[in-house]
């Protein structure tokens, strides 16, 4: 990493995080014409985002920059792949096998999915020996989050923390930065048994949304845990919640995951960019009975 890397997230330690967001998504909500205006077209500009997808591709539609951030696409824009499904637009940062309970974060760093989870043991113990994925989604990417396969929602889970920036600097830097920052833990059961999405917060991240609850974060860094009765299932590709500004997903599977990119057949490598509903992998079909 070089030391403007390591020097971005060193400083990030003594920053009040919370506050930071808060103040950023006061504008992010304003609907003052001239405000969210320049916002979004300086947005637009600096990221190079291509509204030609976008469901509304007049920048000046939008109530105000957040409504802009978490805009609808086209719906021919992200078809569907086969078997399990990227939740977004993003990074593929890393994935793999859950090796002794552990995800990898970066090279030479990996966390706990016990930690993950919000400390929950015997929750965790059900990903054991089964797979995770991690899908950075960048400024300029669409922020709206689906179903990577179909799901019943068994629990939610807040837990608080801080919001360091999330991006390869800080992931590369930053000691269980995942496991660390405010997140969302949705616990879902499917055919597969059951499967993890973990909505993670970030810097200048003002709240996290899901269809079932609306917006969830920011709350007052109590950790909360909401049961469900099977009353809701989400079907694969179904959108699940969206990031008001952008961050990350963990997905934990119970199962090993083949993960493989259907166009070159080959693994997927680290960072490799996803769009939404693309194939990931797939579990591999069971042993024969001897």
């Amino acid at each position: 990493m070089t030391l403007p890397q390591k020097a971005f997230s060193l400083l990030q330690y003594p920053l009040p995080h919370h506050a930071i967001s808060r103040l950023t998504g006061t504008f992010a909500q304003s609907e003052a014409p001239w405000l969210k205006n320049m916002l979004i077209k300086a947005f637009i500009k600096r990221f190079n985002v291509d509204m030609s997808q976008a469901l509304e591709p007049d920048p000046t539609a939008y109530a105000n920059f957040n409504a802009f951030f978490t805009r609808a696409l086209k719906a021919d824009a992200r078809p569907l792949g086969q078997g399990i499904l990227s939740p977004a637009d993003g990074s593929l940062s890393r994935h793999g096998r859950l090796q002794a309970g552990q995800l990898v974060q970066a090279k030479g760093h990996t966390y706990s999915a016990q930690s993950l989870l919000g400390g929950d043991a015997a929750l965790a113990e059900e990903f054991m020996g089964g797979s995770f994925a991690t899908v950075y989604l960048s400024p300029r990417d669409y922020h709206r989050v689906h179903m990577p396969m179909t799901g019943t929602l068994r629990e939610m889970i807040y837990v608080p923390g801080r919001i360091f920036s999330v991006n390869k600097a800080t992931a590369s830097y930053v000691p269980n930065l995942f496991a660390r920052n405010e997140r969302l833990v949705c616990i879902f059961d499917s055919e597969h048994g059951p499967f993890a999405m973990v909505l993670v917060g970030a810097m200048v991240v003002a709240a996290i949304e899901t269809v079932w609850s609306g917006q969830v974060t920011p709350l007052a860094g109590v950790p909360q845990r909401t049961r469900f009765d099977n009353t809701i299932t989400l079907k694969r590709g179904e959108e699940m919640g969206l990031f008001k500004l952008g961050s990350t997903v963990v997905m934990c599977f119970a199962k090993p995951v083949a993960f493989s990119n259907p166009a070159t057949r080959e693994d997927y490598r680290p960072e490799a960019m996803v769009q939404m509903g693309q194939t990931l992998g797939d579990f591999p079909p069971a042993p024969p009975i001897a």
